[in-house]
């Protein structure tokens, strides 16, 4: 049974070496959002988020709704284990997917098939597990004999199917996901399409960032609302997604 359980998490962030005028012309720049505070010694401190409190069972497909530097970003990273709270805990139970960043994990000199393979065993699979999925994942990129060619020889959209049909050939018990992507031409954007809704209905627990409210509505039973770090709503998504459109947090 998968799980999440947030407890009064909050994540700061130190900058150092800028002043908070200098800091505020540039905030739109960072990814992480949040609130500025002045630490010890003249530090500035973003507060990406602040006093989170959230318990995600089985079943719960989460949309998480905001506007930019609300903090999403900075919650699928936590969830995905790559930020730690500064204060709070957290606790994860469950197998995890991320699809946060297409480019990760990519050797722009390897080919097609060994980033594959390099892709598979960074998402968890063993190297016997991923060379049984590699035909599959092969033929659903659609990228023929390209594959056997080094990455840097890709175009965008190429890499962006190699990289979606890698990760999305998992079985998650928890999945992450920060936007709907598209990944090439109309016909592969609708079969991506239809994978997707497929991985997030098979999997236990979803949490989706999107700026999409269709799509939200249409994928999820629950709404996370952030508002500069902070949790403005946390429950149905008939009710959050109305409540965001009246209030535009």
């Amino acid at each position: 049974m998968a799980a999440i359980n947030l407890d009064s998490v909050t994540i700061e962030f130190p900058i150092y070496n800028m002043d908070a005028r200098s800091l505020k012309k540039r905030l739109i720049s960072f990814s992480t959002g949040g609130t500025l505070l002045k630490g010890a010694h003249e530090t500035i401190i973003v507060k990406a988020l602040d006093n989170i409190n959230i318990k995600l069972e089985n079943n719960d497909s989460v949309g998480l709704i905001g506007s930019n530097g609300a903090g999403k970003s900075t919650l699928l990273r936590l969830l995905a284990g790559i930020y730690e709270p500064t204060q709070g805990k957290m606790s994860v139970k469950g197998r995890i997917s991320t699809i946060l960043d297409m480019s990760l994990g990519l050797n722009p000199e390897a080919t097609g098939y060994e980033n594959i393979i390099m892709r598979g065993i960074l998402l968890g699979y063993t190297k016997k597990q991923i060379l049984a999925k590699l035909d599959e994942i092969a033929e659903f990129t659609e990228l023929g004999g390209y594959l056997s060619a080094p990455v840097r020889t890709y175009s965008t959209g190429m890499m962006v199917r190699l990289a979606f049909s890698v990760v999305t050939s998992i079985e998650p018990e928890i999945l992450l996901l920060d936007e709907i992507v598209g990944a090439g031409d109309a016909g592969f954007i609708e079969k991506a399409r239809t994978r997707l809704t497929n991985l997030i209905k098979n999997s236990n627990i979803v949490v989706l960032s999107s700026h999409s409210l269709e799509i939200i509505e249409q994928l999820c039973n629950k709404v996370i609302i952030l508002q500069k770090g902070q949790l403005k709503f946390f429950g149905d998504c008939k009710e959050g997604v109305e409540k965001y459109r009246k209030h535009a947090y």
